[in-house]
């Protein structure tokens, strides 16, 4: 039952982890390269190469940010219902 009431919990968080994610993106961006904004995929000014890292970078920083919001919800979760709300590993394989 706890475990159902995680769900919207957890859909929250992970939109606030979105936009912190970006505004770290933006940040980190900026202070790499000292420009504004990170290139779009469809700019036709910019190469190959400043798009794909500009890509990269912000999937890992999106990446750390929901992980690090999506394990910090659920040990608030287990703390305060003493229910761990994701999975568990199967420790038969």
């Amino acid at each position: 039952m706890n475990k159902l009431l995680y769900k919207p919990l957890g859909m929250l968080v992970g939109v606030l982890g979105g936009v912190l994610a970006s505004a770290a993106f933006g940040q980190v961006w900026k202070l790499a390269t000292g420009e504004k904004e990170a290139p779009s995929a469809t700019q036709q000014d910019r190469k190959w190469s400043e798009v794909l890292i500009a890509a990269t970078v912000q999937g890992a920083i999106f990446g750390l940010v929901k992980a690090a919001i999506d394990r910090g919800g659920a040990t608030g979760f287990d703390k305060l219902t003493g229910e761990w709300p994701g999975d568990k590993r199967d420790m038969d394989n």
